[in-house]
């Protein structure tokens, strides 16, 4: 027997809707949904363990996502055939959902809890990961999980001045607002995305839009959840508490840590004074007190700790490090630090510090991306590297973490705008953090600006970038210009934006708590603006202008277009021509195919090199134009003419037939012209007999008078 289905359908306003259906697939599953968009389906899967393992205090939450290679009738690559880790798009999906969804469940559920989500079919008119978070919810809201707050995610561009939620990637590159926001049907939790220097005002406007649009899809899931029938919420056993031990350890604990606040110091000796009073609390209750009940005089001198420090904030304007809540750490910084790198630069702010540096190829070394929904490729990425020793800590090496991968893709989408178009390199950036308290992300855009410009990238503008925090009691609220990692942790909001002296680039923020205002949201990203245009000056103190050209040791790249029909004569037959010619002259060759052009790239550091290739790929495609005169060379004597080689074109041989050398009879080709002889000769085209190139040394001469025959 098929199953019941219970189908949800929202209308986008334009002709296009999005469905969600439940009932047929998955049904072990607590909660699993079909979200579907034109013909890209994704099925959403929400399973919860029914106890929490012993011991753990946070939610072990899970989101994956991932593109199957059949969804959209293709074969994954490699030797084995089959999808394997998440690429870094699937990453980014699975850290946008998750954000979302992790502040939305109970404080104190600590089940093991994964949120499956899969492409099962794609349509290159829709961008699945816009259908991610919509799904994940709807997952949930048809489960028992105990998840009371429903969501969304919906992309919003501006194409011709106007927003559109959900485009096409097509529809997508018209745009100059690429953002994925999230929400509750009452407030917005996370915004990611780029632009293309936008004021404050119109990203506000943009997220206004959105939340709108977001508003529609919750009431379909409200509507789904009611017609299948709202599941009771399981029960679970919460955090065990202790009001008398919270009230002993508050007591103990706020006002000396009150006091350490507010008198401002470095990360260390901050850490070293707040542990000295947690030792001190601990003393106050015995050995078998802390046996029994030691996790909660930490959990409450924790909570004590986070409300000591927000209230310095709020009731003296004074930060953990002694700052008012506008100041910008000292800043220094430093370009061509690493000699023979092609470009490099330090940044250094407070206690967080990146070194950045850049290397120029060619489009052999573009990021090739091929995945179910997108296949291309990138001439210009940014790669971050977070070490543990960065903030003091040793933590064992695991590959590259999902964190690593969301802020180099911030720090990408800042800076991608800033490469002129007809930049001929491909360029990878890399940021190795090297200290880390507060924000490493907008380090990265400060450290990778400068050290574009001192890679010689002709940057159409730098972009600097900054780190905000909030923290809000509900009346009275502050808002932090670059913010500490204390502060980040304690917040209710944190948000990174990017961008020029003229707009936004970038943006990247989470926030913590409901019903934030958007009078709020403006003032914080007024107060932004002052910080990354305070930082963008002391990056153009240290370098104010792209360097002029690359560095000595730094390769050039020239590129030149030919006729496709002259790319076979360059490569030469089984690559010989080209493959000698890279030796011989020390230059990387690259050939690209383009509307049946030949766009070649040529690239090396010694100018000798790349004039030589020049000179050659001048050779191949020389065409002479007919009626007009050449300079040749003899490099070949013959009984029937001399072969000779066009000076312009090294390698460009012709027959000069003993006919054409003068208007007189020649017997000897050696009394009209020798070896090496260097001289004038005419191009009269393809001899229609031979159907072979025809010049004429005679025909630059003037035809002397015919003698009369004597009677």
């Amino acid at each position: 027997m098929i199953p019941q289905l219970f189908v949800e359908k929202i209308d986008l306003g334009d002709g296009r809707s999005i469905t969600i259906e439940t009932g047929r697939l998955a049904k072990q599953a607590d909660g699993s949904v079909v979200v579907r968009m034109g013909d890209t389906m994704i099925l959403a899967t929400a399973v919860s363990a029914r106890t929490s393992n012993p011991g753990v205090d946070f939610l072990p939450l899970t989101v994956d996502y991932r593109e199957k290679f059949a969804a959209a009738g293709r074969f994954p690559g490699g030797f084995f055939k089959r999808e394997a880790r998440p690429s870094d798009s699937e990453v980014l999906t699975m850290r946008l959902v998750d954000r979302v969804l992790r502040p939305l469940f109970p404080d104190d559920y600590h089940a093991e809890t994964q949120v499956m989500i899969q492409l099962m079919s794609h349509d290159e008119e829709v961008m699945p990961d816009a259908l991610a978070g919509l799904a994940a919810s709807a997952a949930l809201a048809v489960s028992d999980i105990p998840f009371y707050n429903l969501i969304s995610e919906v992309r919003v561009a501006r194409i011709d001045g106007k927003f559109v939620i959900n485009p096409s990637r097509v529809d997508l590159e018209k745009s100059d607002i690429d953002m994925m926001i999230g929400a509750s049907m009452d407030s917005v939790a996370m915004v990611e995305g780029e632009m293309k220097e936008i004021s404050e005002a119109e990203m506000v406007e943009a997220i206004k839009f959105a939340h709108e649009a977001i508003k529609v899809q919750i009431q379909a899931q409200l509507r789904l959840q009611a017609a299948f029938g709202k599941k009771e919420i399981r029960t679970y056993e919460g955090e065990k508490e202790n009001e008398e031990i919270y009230k002993k350890v508050k007591a103990a604990a706020y006002d000396k840590i009150y006091a350490i606040a507010k008198v401002g110091s470095a990360k260390h000796e901050r850490g070293a004074a707040f542990a000295e009073v947690k030792e001190e609390v601990k003393a106050l209750f015995t050995e078998e007190e802390l046996a029994a009940d030691g996790d909660l005089v930490s959990k409450y001198f924790y909570k004590t700790n986070k409300e000591a420090v927000r209230n310095v904030v709020l009731e003296l304007g004074v930060r953990l490090d002694g700052r008012k809540t506008t100041d910008i750490r000292p800043i220094w910084c430093e370009t061509d630090y690493l000699p023979r790198v092609h470009g490099s630069s330090l940044f250094t702010r407070g206690e967080t510090q990146a070194l950045a540096t850049v290397t120029l190829g060619t489009s052999r070394e573009a990021n090739q991306i091929d995945s179910p929904s997108e296949q291309g490729e990138e001439k210009f990425y940014l790669h971050y590297n977070f070490p543990p020793f960065s903030t003091g800590e040793a933590k064992p090496l695991r590959g590259t973490s999902r964190r690593e991968v969301g802020h180099g893709n911030l720090a990408q989408r800042a800076l991608k705008n800033m490469i002129p178009a007809d930049c001929p390199y491909t360029i990878r950036v890399v940021s190795e953090v090297l200290e880390s308290n507060g924000s490493s992300s907008m380090a990265t855009v400060c450290a990778g600006t400068m050290a574009l410009m001192d890679a010689g990238v002709q940057m159409v503008k730098p972009v600097s970038g900054i780190a905000m925090g909030l923290i809000t009691d509900g009346e009275k609220f502050a808002v932090l210009s670059d913010i500490l990692g204390d502060e980040d942790h304690l917040g209710d909001m944190d948000f990174k934006v990017t961008g020029t002296a003229d707009g936004i680039t970038a943006c990247q923020m989470d926030i913590k708590i409901d019903g934030l205002r958007y009078d709020i949201m403006e003032q914080a990203l007024g107060q932004a603006r002052e910080g990354r245009l305070h930082i963008l000056g002391k990056l153009t103190e240290t370098i104010a202008a792209p360097r002029a050209d690359v560095k000595a040791h730094a390769p050039k790249i020239i590129t030149r277009t030919i006729p496709g029909n002259f790319i076979g004569a360059l490569i030469g037959p089984g690559g010989k021509v080209i493959q000698e010619l890279q030796k011989a002259t020390g230059t990387t060759i690259v050939i690209n195919e383009v509307d049946e052009q030949g766009v070649i790239e040529i690239l090396g550091t010694d100018p000798a090199g790349i004039e030589a290739v020049l000179a050659k790929i001048a050779s191949i495609t020389f065409k002479p134009v007919l009626g007009e005169a050449y300079e040749v060379k003899v490099i070949k004597m013959l009984d029937f003419g001399a072969v000779v080689e066009y000076t312009a074109a090294p390698g460009n041989e012709v027959l000069l037939h003993v006919s054409e050398l003068a208007w007189e009879r020649t017997e000897n080709v050696a009394d009209v012209v020798n070896m090496g002889d260097v001289f004038q000769v005419k191009y009269l085209g393809v001899d229609p007999k031979t159907k072979k190139e025809k010049v004429s040394k005679k025909a630059l001469v003037p035809r002397p008078p015919r003698e009369d025959k004597k009677e």
